[in-house]
């Protein structure tokens, strides 16, 4: 989320005396460009400038932004967040090159024919193509602007066309991302909540259903985004004068309103809710589950106890132990359940944001929701650079196969003997 910066000013001239104001027009150069308007004669719009630049000197005009005296997120709150900001470029970079590559092999992993065959492995796959994509156009945005020219306002048309791309590019994606995760928090809880239906359920074809849409759902959703972020034009105070684009919202009509509250409500806070309600559902299956395995260690604990049988005869009767799939099932929900928690941990802060920013006004989404713009995309882009170390610490079928292809490619391939052809097929 980047947006353009706000060009609509207002004039303040308190420190102008009543007196003053009409010595406007006592200016000859600004009186020899209205006489020259008045008589159709061509006026270079860098004199008008100029002009109104000098008179501004002149009388100690200052321009004031609209949404500067509003008292949204001010006060030392802000002066951190700006401090972040400042060094943002070199952070999401960082970000972003370490994400770039951790998704790439979370891809490499998760498409081995041992774990490919799992639908929430290819759900975890396209997630990492997702945010593998994000990263690395990310990338050069981060270098020009952060990087290269911090702090630049000329900015000439063809940065302006690549905006609006960013804008949207980095929107769509990072949509599908959110559908992925809730498709793979709804498979999880089907699998758990109903075992005896998961094979029936959670198909290979109803899978690939859940990707598609994952993908083409989110460029319908936002739509309003395209016409609202549009690409303007202004003119810079310099000598002399230049023109600057910028990508910024327009204000007027319901279009506005709509597109927050399909940015805020659809994409961002609903997704978040149905998050949080299986995210609670999952705790309370893990912490049952650690109860009983708590149980059962303090079962087995104990001396074995001795029963008899109908027939007379002494057996003894030997400790229950949980299953290699219950502690597989576990293992994989408690991984599941920490992708969503950071997940909500990130997204749930721009729903709230967004939300605001459709009740208060632009006022406040200038004043707030430009302001944590930096912050939020860098949570973003950890949320989606951190879960190859997620999947490591938790999996130990993803830790396997990350070994397994890594002494593959590292390993010297075996050579065959003088008098024997050798062949070795790597799976």
């Amino acid at each position: 989320m980047i947006a353009g910066v706000d060009t609509q000013n207002v004039f303040n001239a308190s420190n102008i005396g009543s007196n003053d104001t009409f010595n406007f027009f006592d200016d000859a150069r600004l009186v020899s460009l209205i006489k020259h308007r008045g008589t159709n004669q061509s006026t270079n719009i860098g004199d008008w400038l100029r002009a109104l630049e000098d008179l501004r000197n002149k009388y100690n005009i200052s321009l004031v932004k609209e949404c500067d005296r509003s008292d949204y997120c001010s006060g030392e709150f802000r002066d951190l967040i700006l401090a972040y900001n400042s060094i943002h470029g070199y952070i999401s970079l960082l970000i972003c090159l370490f994400g770039s590559l951790a998704n790439a092999l979370n891809v490499v992993v998760l498409t081995r024919r041992d774990l490919a065959a799992a639908p929430i492995n290819r759900l975890l796959k396209w997630l990492a193509v997702a945010d593998v994509f994000v990263m690395m156009e990310y990338v050069p945005f981060a270098v020009y602007r952060y990087l290269l020219f911090p702090g630049q306002e000329e900015r000439p048309y063809s940065w302006a066309v690549y905006m609006l791309f960013h804008m949207h590019f980095t929107q769509i994606l990072h949509t599908a991302s959110i559908l992925l995760t809730l498709s793979l928090a709804i498979w999880r809880y089907i699998a758990i909540k109903y075992p005896s239906h998961g094979a029936s359920w959670c198909t290979e074809r109803r899978c690939s259903i859940a990707i598609m849409t994952s993908f083409l759902l989110p460029p319908i959703l936002c739509v309003p985004s395209y016409f609202v972020f549009t690409i303007h034009e202004d003119y810079t105070f310099d000598r002399p004068p230049s023109k600057v684009y910028y990508v910024d919202s327009n204000y007027d009509g319901k279009l506005y309103q709509i597109n927050f509250w399909v940015h805020a409500v659809v994409i961002k806070l609903l997704p978040c809710v149905i998050l949080t309600v299986i995210s609670a559902w999952l705790i309370r299956v893990l912490y049952r589950a650690n109860s009983r395995k708590r149980a059962l260690k303090g079962y087995s604990a104990c001396p074995a106890s001795t029963a008899v049988n109908g027939n007379g005869n002494v057996f003894t009767r030997k400790p229950t132990k949980r299953s290699k799939a219950e502690r597989r099932t576990d293992r994989t929900t408690k991984m599941l359940v920490a992708v969503l928690l950071l997940f909500l941990l990130t997204e749930f802060p721009q729903g709230i944001l967004g939300l605001m920013s459709g009740t208060l006004g632009r006022c406040f989404f200038k004043r707030c929701y430009d302001l944590f713009g930096e912050l939020m995309d860098a949570l973003a882009l950890l949320n989606g650079a951190i879960n190859f170390v997620l999947y490591c610490s938790m999996s130990k079928q993803f830790r396997t196969t990350f070994r397994q292809i890594m002494w593959n490619k590292c390993a010297p391939a075996p050579r065959a003997g003088s008098h024997t052809e050798l062949q070795t097929t790597y799976v």
